[in-house]
């Protein structure tokens, strides 16, 4: 008796999109360096803990053995208070970019007709944006951020054709750091055709203190093609447990809710969302201690003549170019892990006090610090 080998089988190949999409790249752990404290600066976490009640919320669910409810009706609940609006108007995801996946798989991708909606964002911004923009079939239209590390809002406007279908506007934009301000954004929303949802991505929205800058709530309000994402990951301390949400009209949200990921938030994200925010004012309080670190850490590089963009969120942006690299193995021969990206520059999340020190002294003693032309 004789066996043949068998012919060998195809193996299985992804979506030819795949192998074009750029990879997510998480910020790294800081490296161990004998006679340092190592801080991670490269995640935009929050350096404090969730308040007290938090806690306690997370150790009293004890059903983790049953599914959650899959509205997430006490968090919206909370929400639809908290923030003045219907409790319908929200829909909840795993974190502001689960919410963005959903919103994205909803309204962007590709036609009957075998067209490719269009999305349109500013870049550099937030590094997800392409990658769950192209996962949902659709094409990402980037337009370069003006040389101040903000959106071009003028070119964002002119890119706009019959084929898109989406905007993203992030601010405090991620990672350079200025948010827009509402004179410009309602400047910009006239422009742009009713048909387009005009998402205004606000994950940083707790640390800005900028009187002008905008409200993506009260933005909303005014506008039927407006919606908000959110999210407790950053100021909330809650960056494991993957809750975020989006605020739409019900002509957008009722959609949405056809795509969304069943049991996304699970019942001890809930729960802690909603003991966090009905302790916000401690939120408050820990949300403060972070601004008063980034003050004093833009205003040390500013004395030390390094020009930065405004910082409206929990970082700050240095546009290193070149030098990128160079810096960021600097940072981690100082058991600091800094987030590099490319030759463009670093950003550098608000940490400890000890770490922001240690941050500003690497500045203190490097020679090529950047400029914004």
């Amino acid at each position: 008796m004789t066996t043949e080998n068998p012919a060998p089988l195809d193996p299985v190949q992804p979506r030819t999109i795949i192998g074009r999409m750029p990879k997510y790249a998480a910020g790294k752990p800081p490296r161990e360096v004998p006679g340092l404290s190592a801080f991670k600066l490269s995640s935009n976490e929050n350096p404090l803990p969730p308040i007290p009640e938090v806690m306690d919320a997370i150790r009293a669910q004890l059903e983790i053995n049953r599914y959650p409810d899959p509205l997430s009706t006490k968090l919206r609940n909370a929400l639809s208070e908290f923030l003045s609006v219907p409790a319908d108007d929200i829909v909840t995801g795993a974190g502001s970019l689960g919410a963005l996946t959903q919103i994205l798989a909803t309204f962007a991708g590709q036609g009957d007709d075998g067209v490719q909606d269009e999305v349109v964002f500013a870049w550099r911004s937030f590094e997800a944006y392409p990658i769950v923009v192209e996962t949902a079939g659709a094409l990402p239209v980037q337009v370069p951020l003006l040389a101040d590390g903000r959106h071009d809002l003028d070119a964002m406007a002119a890119a706009v054709n019959e084929n898109t279908s989406v905007i993203l506007l992030c601010t405090p934009n991620n990672p350079t750091g200025p948010a827009l301000r509402t004179g410009e954004v309602e400047a910009f929303i006239a422009k742009v055709p009713s048909n387009v949802l005009i998402v205004i991505d606000e994950a940083y929205q707790e640390f800005v203190r900028d009187p002008q800058a905008v409200n993506g709530i009260d933005t909303y309000r005014r506008h039927p093609n407006v919606m908000v994402l959110r999210t407790f990951s950053k100021a909330h301390s809650l960056a494991n447990l993957r809750v975020g949400y989006s605020v739409s009209h019900p002509e957008v949200t009722n959609h949405i809710r056809v795509v969304a990921t069943p049991f996304a938030v699970s019942s001890v994200a809930e729960d802690a969302a909603v003991a966090s925010l009905a302790h916000f004012d401690k939120v408050v309080e820990r949300v403060q201690k972070v601004v008063d670190e980034r003050t004093r850490v833009v205003a040390g590089l500013r004395e030390l003549g390094w020009q930065i963009p405004d910082a409206d969120g929990n970082f700050v942006w240095l546009q290193l170019g070149a030098n990128t690299a160079e810096f960021a193995e600097l940072a981690s021969e100082q058991a600091l892990a800094v987030r590099a990206f490319g030759n463009e520059g670093i950003r550098v999340s608000i940490g400890e006090v000890e770490a922001n020190t240690r941050f500003l002294e690497i500045c203190r003693n490097y020679p090529k610090a950047p400029t914004l032309s």
